[in-house]
């Protein structure tokens, strides 16, 4: 079986970038979360489990999953296109409070400057400071739409400062040993460049442009 704190440790020795490129070498369709989702709170990462939620300019649902999620979960939330902020301050300190990994919301939050302030993860895709209702409940725990993917209570979320990539464990079980890969070669030329070597020195850059130029088959890769 494989171990999820042990999953959980290297995946925060890596970065999301090192994750995304595993999956090219591996092509094991990784969904990332787009663009628009980012986060409140810089230098942090993100690791856990997915509580989802969905709702629509209305937090109530998001109270609930405040009281349901378990510690090390991250509560997920499908606002389906709010307009109105579904989470603020008192969200995240509660998170943090009841030992929770962070917030995912795909809607507007509010509060931002306070949150900026905090150490616990928190994505967001927009601010507003109008304050959500709180009169229906809407469904947790079934799948998801978040950051235009599919997102399924369980699933394991990475984030840093550029983006969330989501997996099952699974997916990171083989994805983490390429991902060390290739920081540990990135780690060899940045400690190369830092003694004065070039960049295009390492590279096939000349023969790879040659390459294509005359549409042979070539890729781009370091040669150290």
């Amino acid at each position: 079986m494989i171990n999820f704190d042990d999953i959980k440790q290297r995946l925060l020795k890596l970065d999301t970038a090192c994750i995304c490129d595993a999956d090219k070498v591996l092509n094991l369709n990784l969904r990332v979360m787009d663009s628009g989702i980012r986060p409140i709170c810089i230098g942090l990462k993100l690791v856990g489990y997915a509580h989802t939620v969905t709702c629509y300019d209305d937090f109530l649902t998001v109270v609930k999953a405040l009281r349901d999620a378990m510690p090390g979960e991250v509560i997920v939330i499908d606002s389906q296109n709010s307009h109105k902020a579904l989470t603020g301050e008192l969200f995240p300190t509660e998170a943090a409070r009841k030992g929770l990994a962070g917030i995912i919301n795909d809607g507007p939050c509010r509060d931002t400057a306070a949150v900026r302030t905090m150490e616990i993860p928190y994505y967001a895709r927009s601010v507003s400071c109008v304050p959500g209702t709180t009169n229906q409940l809407f469904e947790t725990q079934i799948p998801v739409i978040c950051g235009s993917i599919i997102v399924n209570p369980g699933d394991i979320l990475f984030g840093d400062d550029d983006g969330i990539v989501v997996a099952t464990i699974e997916e990171l079980d083989a994805l983490i040993p390429v991902a060390e890969d290739i920081q540990r070669n990135e780690d060899r030329l940045l400690e190369a460049m830092a003694n004065g070597v070039s960049l295009i020195e390492m590279l096939n850059f000349e023969e790879h442009c040659a390459n294509i130029q005359n549409d042979k088959a070539s890729q781009l890769k370091f040669q150290v």
